[in-house]
């Protein structure tokens, strides 16, 4: 069992025989988005799922090594010192206790989660920050050898690695060290612009295509240095992350002609402009980095892990650029993999297993490796919520779930496993019509309750990806973005070209404006029979219904709330917005038929993320 805790997504996963059985995220069942916490509850979720007693777990793997990651604090302080003396007498009794004896916390909360019978002692083993990602990110894949490349904010002291893997073995060759991270430089611009760190930079990647990259050059002459293979160094005289409360300081603040956006006032075009511009950075980075790996090492295959590989632009460029084969990319890139990673680190490094390579695309069984509900545990938690439904066929359900699709209904899909990863894909999803060219600002402003700019992904069938987009590979986790095929666009006006900033939100640009963002691109989930019938079944009887072979997917939650992970989730967020559908299970719940007195109000109930 792997396990990962108190930074931020904290996870456990098990696996058996090297077979991934159950992963999940600790906050899908506290409902505390982000949850750090020890995972208490996906632990016992992973041991009820293989139908295991806790005894029959050989080896609990902690992701990173907690006394290196407290050494790497002690010294930074150090070098850094006086600065942040203040913050480091603040913190220095929970850093204590939480990083110099967390074997000890460890051991307590197994011995809480799980049973005090078991020795944990002896079957407790810890993994490096870094390599976890790598396994991770290595081992599912498809591939017998490939180059892995991880990056993040910073494990213990690594904040960006390049790793080889030859059948079960994997090894780190090359690390850059905190404080320079392409992770904290953009999570340093998703501060300045007003977004939180560790939750926000997927919207400052949302933001980018609304802006101009006019600071990029600004930020490589002052803030990084570039060396050709892509390494790079920060300048730490603009930054505060290291020591301090904020991600920047006064001089970066001078540098940009202001200070920090406050939390949701107006973005302006300045806003977007950063966005555009670190973007353009990152990709800079990772496309030299990549071309490094492939003239060094001579790999034909890339794998990619650490929360920047969740940077699905610059991952979409790294593909067209063809400097690989081809690349893999663990869909729980950020922290919470690290606890799959981890018991990967185990099975094949400290025991030695030999390694089969998956016959499928790859060992991830399609992310579904949470939680699944059957009919009776579904209606007796609808009947307790005191909700309204009606039982169908399968065969009904995706077909009376179709057409409300082509009715332009917003629908609630909680069908088969959860997702393990940020990504609703289809197991816990809101679904819409893509062609409508209202359904993008009202998910986001009605449903979702969340910034009108932010764009929303298609889930395609895999057939048929190439005939809307200009991309034929899989793309089964919405890890890559594309974009729309030249003869689904619309012909913009002059007067709609001339349109710049978040003017831009409502001018329809295809065939499908839903899943359109405003460069034309758009974040694709290629959607296989294999691995979710069910809504592979679904998108096919829309195809049908509409010659259209997608739909909008969106993660089932609001700003601010974690995937819904049981049916009592999913009826709450259902009557929490204005979603006018759920299908859950061979359930169908239609809105207008619900007591109005079960209705919630989601929009405040949840802290902004």
């Amino acid at each position: 069992m792997g396990i990962s805790a108190f930074y931020h997504d904290s996870a456990a996963c098990l696996i058996s025989d090297g077979i991934i059985i159950a992963a999940a995220q600790e906050e899908r069942f506290s409902r505390k988005k982000h949850d750090s916490s020890f995972p208490h509850y996906a632990v016992k979720y992973c041991l009820e799922e293989a139908e295991i007693l806790p005894s029959d777990v050989d080896n609990v793997i902690f992701y990173e090594k907690p006394f290196v990651k407290f050494e790497r604090i002690i010294e930074t302080y150090l070098a850094f010192a006086p600065r942040g003396f203040r913050s480091f007498a603040s913190a220095m009794p929970l850093w204590i206790k939480e990083k110099l004896f967390q074997k000890s916390i460890l051991i307590n909360e197994l011995n809480l989660a799980l049973s005090k019978k078991v020795n944990w002692k002896e079957r407790l083993l810890f993994s490096e920050h870094h390599l976890s990602h790598a396994a991770s990110a290595f081992y599912p894949s498809p591939f017998k050898r490939a180059a892995i490349l991880t990056f993040d904010g910073v494990g213990e002291w690594t904040t960006t690695s390049i790793a080889i893997g030859k059948g079960r073995d994997l090894k780190v060759i090359k690390e850059l060290h905190f404080p320079h991270s392409l992770g904290l430089l953009y999570s340093a611009f998703t501060y300045y612009t007003g977004f939180k760190v560790n939750s926000g930079e997927y919207k400052l990647m949302g933001l980018a295509p609304y802006g101009n990259p006019k600071f990029a050059n600004l930020i490589k002459e002052k803030l990084i240095n570039i060396a050709d293979d892509g390494s790079f160094q920060l300048d730490m005289s603009y930054f505060n992350y290291p020591v301090g409360l904020t991600m920047t300081n006064n001089k970066f603040n001078d540098l940009f002609g202001g200070a920090p956006r406050k939390s949701e006032s107006k973005i302006t075009q300045r806003e977007m402009d950063l966005a555009a511009s670190v973007q353009s950075v990152t990709e800079e980075i990772v496309i030299r980095i990549a071309k490094r790996i492939a003239r060094e090492t001579g790999e034909k295959y890339l794998c990619l892990a650490g929360g920047v590989a969740l940077n699905c632009v610059a991952n979409g460029i790294l593909i067209r650029e063809n400097i690989f084969e081809d690349i893999w990319i663990q869909p729980a890139a950020g922290d919470a993999g690290g606890a799959l990673g981890s018991a990967l680190v185990a099975w094949y490094l400290h025991h030695s297993k030999e390694r089969k390579i998956s016959e499928s695309r790859d060992d991830m069984k399609g992310a579904y490796l949470g939680p699944e509900f059957s009919d009776v545990e579904i209606e007796k938690e609808l009947k307790l919520c005191g909700a309204r439904y009606k039982k169908l066929s399968r065969q009904d359900l995706i077909e009376q779930t179709a057409i409300a699709l082509a009715n332009k209904k917003a629908v609630g899909w909680m069908q088969g496993r959860m997702e393990f990863g940020p990504r609703a894909l289809g197991g816990r999803s809101i679904i819409a019509d893509p062609r409508s060219p209202i359904m993008q600002k009202q998910l986001n402003l009605k449903v979702k309750y969340r910034e009108s700019f932010r764009p929303f992904a298609p889930s395609v069938l895999r057939e048929h990806v190439s005939e809307w987009f200009d991309h034929e590979k899989d793309s089964p986790y919405m890890l890559l973005v594309a974009s729309i095929k030249s003869d689904k666009r619309r012909n913009m006006t002059k007067d709609e070209k001339e349109l710049f900033g978040i003017d831009q939100l409502n001018v329809s640009r295809s065939l499908v404006p839903a899943i359109t963002h405003v460069d034309y691109s758009a974040r694709i989930q290629t959607v296989h029979k294999e691995t979710n019938p069910s809504y592979y079944a679904l998108i096919t009887k829309f195809y049908e219904q509409t010659g259209c072979p997608l739909i909008v997917n969106t993660s089932f939650n609001v700003r601010g709330e974690p995937i819904v992970c049981t049916p009592r989730d999913a009826f709450k967020c259902f009557m929490g917005t204005e979603l006018d559908v759920l299908s859950i299970g061979n359930y169908i719940l239609l809105k207008d038929e619900q007591d109005d007195a079960l209705k919630e109000n989601y929009k405040e109930l949840y802290e902004l993320d």
